[in-house]
């Protein structure tokens, strides 16, 4: 199996996608945009004062000569109008003008909009701002793809030649049936993007019944509500992570399952399984975890952890920029 990111700079160079940084004076930030630019791998797009960043970038020794940069207070008033009434649309009477005015002072609600008005592919934030920051102008703003109602967030856990998919790991807290199932959809969308072949496992404490409960009823509702909204994929659940992994234990728990013994895609009941489960295949297991990737919105927005190394920032923005459909 190619290495990941070899495989996605494969995909997506040359094809110009725009990606807006709205942490522009970030040294982190310009340093991983500079790097993009110059393979021809994205378009970047640093928001923020044009002489701070050019003078910071200059002291680093980062060259920044193709890359683009925008003042949000130094823009065009044109364009500024046009961004005010297409945000107050969007909101549909929630917000005044004044207050829209007021919300594009944000970088992270500017940059959104530029996605939103198709003057960018997508949108790289985090670094230095919290998750809600980054998350809420992509709700409010580019929001949801048909059919789905929340949103997710998915890690690819990647050790030698072996790739999956873990979800929900980032976002939704206590995960109804109806949300779990589009977890399972969409994350199976995920590994396609990164050349994994979904096979996906609800999972649980329990295999096909083997244990009873709230917690479990949940999962076995999940599991046929995503078997019903995509009957393509082979998803198959309730089962034990075992079940899911191990051949020898998939074929004994749940005989004749497509999945069981071979899954790709891990779907957790709840976030807190999610995240310790993650956690734990990063840490014991030495998988490398990527993400996390915001599923279900209309455009990529990807969060960085305010931890984010240069070399994170430039794999996110990687990743990010090959989810552009």
């Amino acid at each position: 199996m190619m290495d990941l990111f070899d495989n996605l700079k494969a995909k997506i160079k040359g094809l110009k996608r725009t990606v807006v940084f709205p942490e522009g004076e970030e040294p982190r930030i310009y340093a991983a945009a500079s790097r993009l630019a110059q393979q021809d791998l994205v378009k970047p797009v640093l928001l923020g004062k044009v002489a701070t960043i050019q003078e910071k970038a200059a002291k680093d020794d980062v060259d920044l000569a193709h890359v683009e940069i925008i003042d949000p207070d130094m823009y065009p008033e044109n364009d500024k109008q046009a961004m005010v009434e297409a945000l107050v649309a969007r909101r549909k009477g929630k917000n005044s003008v004044e207050e829209v005015q007021k919300m594009l002072t944000d970088v992270n609600y500017f940059g959104t909009m530029l996605v939103y008005l198709h003057k960018a592919d997508a949108m790289v934030s985090g670094a230095v701002h919290a998750t809600g920051d980054t998350v809420r102008p992509a709700l409010q703003i580019i929001k949801t793809k048909p059919g789905v109602k929340r949103i997710s967030g998915a890690f690819v856990m990647q050790r030698n030649h072996e790739r999956y998919i873990f979800a929900d790991t980032a976002i939704n807290i206590d995960p109804d049936a109806a949300t779990l199932a589009e977890v399972a959809v969409e994350s199976a969308h995920t590994a396609e993007i990164f050349d994994i072949d979904p096979k996906i496992a609800m999972l649980s404490f329990s295999t096909k019944g083997s244990a009873k409960g709230d917690m479990v009823t949940k999962v076995q509702e999940a599991t046929k509500l995503a078997q019903e909204k995509a009957p393509e994929l082979e998803i198959d659940g309730e089962l034990q992570f075992d079940a899911a992994f191990v051949p020898d234990v998939g074929a004994s728990k749940a005989p004749g399952s497509k999945v069981a013994g071979h899954a790709t895609v891990f779907v957790f009941p709840e976030l807190q399984s999610g995240n310790i489960g993650y956690k734990i295949a990063q840490r014991l297991g030495h998988f490398e975890a990527i993400g996390p990737i915001l599923q279900g919105l209309n455009a990529p927005v990807s969060d960085l952890s305010r931890g984010a190394s240069e070399e994170d920032v430039y794999k996110v923005a990687i990743m990010t920029a090959a989810q552009v459909r």
